[in-house]
């Protein structure tokens, strides 16, 4: 069984704070070039401090370009950065900001097919209104009523940029046909002991990473399999049929072979996943993933440090440790592949504990995403 504690564990705090240091200062010496055009749906997030929101990151890995959806989400994203320092007129003026956009939305309808038009201008109406409510929540300073209208009108607004989808965004390399493939998103809910954790996973993003594990989910593998984690680990991790066999993984009944899954991280700015390689193997030390490890509950695959090919069936939840976060860069960026993000019952997380059950894991949305494997 292969543990990613053995990577947190607390021997390897001096080396950690070593290695953050030594990692900034290397990639300020770096030369770096800004992505191009051609890349551009990809580069859409805001630069500055990490986004540690799980809905945010998901709306920004979302594969569109249009620019005028685009800034009323990052206005009303912004709101959270001001908000608890109660800065008022940042505030208002990214309202505003917002207001202006929605009230000429031609440009965002031409993004959006006919057919799915009368659902995005009934979106755009409730945009108006709410933005409206918002307008006069914020004249009134009331905090509490600010935080909740931004929240609805964040869905919102993603739910227009969903609708602007229009295909898968890229070509899955043909060497990678023989495994399952999550063309869209996918929310998933385990049940445990200590209560629901429900997490959306993103195949745009990490299409065979995600596909794997709804194909393990809908297979029903992860039900009845124990959590790990110890007192001073920041994962909390399950997913090994058998640990004290000599698998770690699935077994393929299939074929009867063990199914193991390429390391997958789309890069900012980069139209395709890299695979099978480690962002600082490439020498790519500044790159971020459009998929990070900035917020509590990401979700993704562990694997043996050595080998990046050797996910299979093993996954983690981020449990956060700003050690390991410092300035928005994250020692895991690169090295793991998140395929998704805890939406609900991070109070879950927090209570779980080794030997804790996973009762059951269901596909509660997206099942129709997944594309089993050509072979099969």
């Amino acid at each position: 069984m292969f543990d990613l504690r053995n990577f947190l564990n607390p021997t390897l705090k001096t080396w950690l704070k070593a290695s953050i240091l030594a990692l900034l200062l290397f990639t300020l010496s770096l030369n770096f070039s800004p992505p191009s055009q051609a890349a551009k749906r990809q580069s859409s997030m805001p630069a500055g401090n990490a986004i540690t929101d799980a809905e945010a990151l998901l709306r920004y890995a979302l594969p569109i370009d249009n620019d005028a959806v685009r800034e009323i989400q990052s206005s009303l994203e912004d709101i959270g950065n001001h908000i608890r320092a109660k800065r008022w007129g940042p505030i208002s003026r990214d309202v505003r900001k917002a207001s202006r956009v929605i009230s000429d939305p031609d440009d965002i309808l031409d993004d959006i097919a006919a057919e799915q038009k009368p659902q995005a201008e009934t979106l755009i109406s409730d945009l108006n209104t709410g933005i409206a409510e918002l307008e006069k929540a914020v004249e009134e300073k009331n905090r509490d009523l600010v935080n909740e209208l931004k929240g609805k009108l964040l869905k919102k607004v993603g739910a227009i940029e969903e609708l602007m989808v229009k295909e898968f965004p890229f070509e899955i390399p043909s060497e990678y046909a023989n495994l399952p493939q999550l063309k869209g998103r996918a929310t998933v809910q385990l049940e445990t002991e200590k209560g629901l954790v429900t997490f959306i996973v993103d195949g745009y993003s990490a299409p065979i990473t995600a596909g794997n594990f709804v194909d393990l989910v809908q297979r029903g593998f992860y039900n009845g399999l124990k959590f790990i984690r110890s007192e001073e680990s920041y994962v909390l991790q399950a997913g090994d049929p058998d640990p004290k066999g000599p698998e770690d993984g699935f077994i393929d009944p299939a074929t009867g072979k063990y199914r193991s899954i390429p390391l997958e991280v789309l890069v900012r700015g980069d139209q395709e996943p890299t695979y099978g390689i480690t962002l600082e193997d490439a020498g790519r030390y500044r790159d971020r993933p459009v998929l990070p490890f900035s917020a509590y509950g990401a979700v993704a695959m562990a694997r043996v440090e050595s080998e990046p090919d050797s996910a299979s069936s093993q996954f983690f939840f981020f449990l956060f440790e700003p050690e390991l976060t410092p300035a928005g860069l994250n020692l895991l960026d690169g090295r793991y592949a998140v395929f998704g993000y805890t939406i609900e019952g991070k109070e879950v997380l927090e209570k779980l504990k080794q030997g804790d059950t996973i009762i059951s894991a269901k596909v509660i949305e997206g099942a129709e995403n997944l594309v089993q494997p050509q072979s099969a």
